[in-house]
């Protein structure tokens, strides 16, 4: 079958196609489908069509069929018939159009008359009776209205929107639906978009950021809220664990302090008293006490708090002259030697073992002192050495009138029944308080090789060997008392100090820490070297990082105590160097 290019009209020979060619087309009137132009033979039309819309035919045309003939007689209609493309329905002419290309407006569009539907195109029954086969197959395009024509109503292929003619029409669907019109050519598939989060397939760019924009705003709504979330749950998470870090701080600075309190005797625990009843009961269980020998000591020991007077049985008399005969005779590597006035050692006890040092320290200075003619009158309340509790009871004396406002908050401003240890302040305050001028010095830094103190010794000689100017001899007695010395966790009192032959210097100390019975084993027959050996220290023998001294120098008159009163508000220490 052949089908006419014009028409459509299909035909079984080429002989038909030329009888219906010249009796449908030659002889009617052809008008354009792209335009009003009508009253046209094939010739003018075919050539009207290819010279006035050439740029409507072009992008219709498949490569491999512009490559052929487009327009022509009965030879184009029979050639191009074997691949049968596409034709325009209106004008029969050969509309060659490429696969998916968009379909030409009037394939699609209804063409509709206020009197009805389409009529058959008017065809003399005299000249179709003339051509064979042609009162079977009668043309079937309908007539084309004429141009101009006011009921012409011409609807969109697209959308609903009608024109009253086929330019408005196509300009219509040139800018409402060019999308529709730019279909890629044979060979050439349509380019899709797919997104990359839910697999939509999008007809442009455009269309495909949008629709990403979308999920975005999406993930970023649900990441918001799922890191605001986290963000509270890890802020009370971090408020659980620093909460748990404050309590566990909290109780281990409770533990912490609790060592510290029963180390230094803060700690409610008990004080001189109550020590010395538990050590007597317990050498008493041990056996190494009788019943008798313990209560006959607990009665010295409650008769000693009531009047304030230490027993003294830990006191040792007489070692500094022993100390004085042994220089005298013996010694040869001693070139000279300075010695304090004459004191007692006072020996810890079981009631104040491993805290009094302090207290023991300040009984041999206080016995010093007293020896000494320079302070003897003046101390006639003092004629007598107290006992550790009533020490502590005049040490919170001077706190109560003012001195060292700072340590008496330390200590709450309680010692007695406690075992809080006591310091250089604690004894400057009380020495300050009896109207005794002293000073306090602090040896805050090493001032030697290998963290030694040899500034220490260099003052220690000067403070003797002030007192002592002309004498002449090997040992030299000073009048000035003892000196306080004090470091961290124990204190001792200097008696003396050697200058020995190869220029170096040594302290002479005497330790509360000293059992008494050694002490007295030293009365009782002649001293030599190896009994000095726990008194001596030399430069190399003081390493502690910090010493600090109290030495008695005077009496205070009452302003003199009064300045030194409002002066212990802010308590300085000299320092040196």
């Amino acid at each position: 079958m052949l089908v006419c290019d014009i028409c459509t009209q299909e035909v079984s020979s080429e002989d038909d196609m030329k009888s219906h060619l010249l009796l449908a087309h030659m002889e009617q009137d052809c008008w354009c489908p792209f335009c009003t132009l009508a009253g046209l033979t094939y010739d003018e039309l075919s050539h009207h069509i290819h010279t006035a819309h050439a740029d409507t035919l072009e992008p219709w045309c498949s490569d491999e069929e512009q490559s052929k003939g487009a327009h022509g007689g009965a030879t184009s209609s029979s050639s191009s018939s074997s691949s049968t493309p596409d034709k325009d329905l209106r004008t029969g002419h050969h509309m060659k159009t490429p696969e998916k290309c968009w379909v030409p407006l009037d394939v699609e569009l209804n063409t509709k008359k206020s009197h009805g539907s389409c009529k058959e195109a008017d065809v003399p029954r005299n000249a179709a009776s003339e051509a064979p086969g042609l009162d079977d197959d009668p043309p079937t395009a309908c007539a084309a209205p004429i141009a101009g024509s006011e009921d012409l109503v011409i609807e969109c292929p697209f959308c609903s929107e009608t024109e009253n003619s086929i330019d408005k029409l196509e300009l219509h669907v040139r800018r409402e639906h060019a999308d529709l019109l730019t279909s890629p050519t044979k060979g050439h598939a349509k380019q899709q978009y797919e997104c990359p989060m839910c697999s939509l397939v999008c007809a442009n760019a455009n269309i495909l950021q949008e629709h990403v924009y979308l999920h975005l705003e999406d993930t970023c709504d649900t990441n918001t809220a799922k890191i605001t979330s986290d963000s509270i749950l890890a802020r009370q998470l971090q408020a659980e664990e620093d909460k748990r870090r404050r309590i566990e701080e909290s109780k281990r600075e409770k533990v912490e302090f609790q060592k510290l309190q029963r180390q230094f005797g803060l700690d409610n625990s008990g004080g001189y008293r109550q020590q010395s009843v538990q050590n007597l009961e317990r050498a008493v269980a041990r056996g190494r006490m009788r019943p008798m020998d313990f209560h006959l000591h607990k009665a010295e020991m409650m008769e000693s708090l009531a009047t304030g007077v230490d027993d003294g049985r830990t006191k040792t008399s007489g070692v500094m002259e022993a100390l004085r005969q042994y220089y005298n005779i013996a010694g040869p590597e001693v070139r000279r030697v300075w010695l304090c006035s004459p004191l007692d050692h006072f020996s810890s006890s079981a009631g104040d073992k491993g805290w009094g040092c302090g207290f023991r320290n300040f009984q041999m200075l206080l016995s010093s002192i007293l020896f000494s003619d320079t302070y003897r009158d003046f101390l006639q309340d003092f004629r007598y050495i107290p006992c550790i509790p009533k020490i502590q009871a005049m040490i919170e004396d001077a706190w109560k009138e003012g001195f060292d406002p700072q340590g008496a908050s330390h200590f709450n401003g309680k010692l007695q029944r406690t075992r809080a240890w006591i310091g250089a302040c604690e004894i400057y305050s009380l020495l300050t308080s009896m109207r005794l001028k002293c000073r306090i010095l602090d040896f805050h830094t090493p001032s030697g090789l290998s963290g030694t103190h040899p500034l220490l010794f260099e003052w220690v000689l000067n403070y003797y060997a002030s007192d002592t100017r002309g004498a002449e001899g090997k040992v030299v007695c000073s009048s000035k008392p003892a000196i306080y010395l004090q470091h961290q966790g124990h204190s001792r009192t200097i008696v003396g100090i050697e200058e020995r032959k190869n220029k170096s210097y040594c302290l002479l100390l005497f330790d509360p820490g000293c059992p008494s019975d050694a002490m007295q084993r030293l009365t009782k027959k002649n001293v030599d070297a190896a009994d000095l050996k726990h008194f001596r220290k030399y430069v190399g023998g003081l390493k502690h990082k910090q010493y600090q001294i109290v030495a008695v120098e005077g009496i205070l008159s009452p302003e003199e105590r009064a300045v030194r009163l409002q002066m212990s508000k802010v308590f300085r220490a000299e320092r040196i160097p």
